[in-house]
């Protein structure tokens, strides 16, 4: 089964496809936002062009657990990817994901200006592997859930 992984933002999205065998996630690209059709448009795209069956977006609970503020823009957009797509969408606890993703591209060597331009295509792999991960049963969340809602 095929999986997009999205990390959302207001101003950037990082997206990331699993493979066939639901083993491994590749990262594809950073969206610029722009507006809601646009970002659809993309997205369309790219469901189309890998065969997506399911979509697995970044959750971003606090680290006591909470939902906060973005929380609510995500379940806005998860909602509107349903809708739009006809897809199931996983929302999947991304906690501490970005800084993970920052500070694996320090670690390699990138400089800041190009750590920018990666660094939401890389938070959004960490998603989605995270999410692969747990199918097979590898590993669990920070929050030792497989997921916020159910499948």
């Amino acid at each position: 089964m095929r999986v997009l992984g999205i990390d959302y933002g207001e101003k950037r999205m990082g997206v990331a496809v699993g493979d066939e065998l639901g083993l491994m996630a590749r990262g594809l690209d950073t969206i610029l936002r722009k507006t809601k059709k646009y970002d659809m448009e993309i997205l369309a795209n790219l469901i189309k062009s890998h065969n997506i069956e399911k979509i697995v977006i970044g959750y971003p609970v606090r680290l006591d657990g909470s939902e906060g503020i973005q929380c609510e823009k995500v379940n806005r957009f998860a909602a509107a990817l349903e809708k739009t797509f006809s897809l199931p969408v996983i929302k999947w606890p991304e906690t501490m994901s970005t800084k993970e993703a920052e500070e694996i591209l320090i670690n390699s060597g990138y400089g800041w200006k190009k750590r920018k331009g990666k660094v939401d295509k890389l938070a959004a792999t960490l998603i989605i592997q995270g999410y692969l991960d747990s199918l097979s049963g590898k590993t669990k969340n920070s929050s030792g859930d497989n997921k916020i809602n159910n499948e």
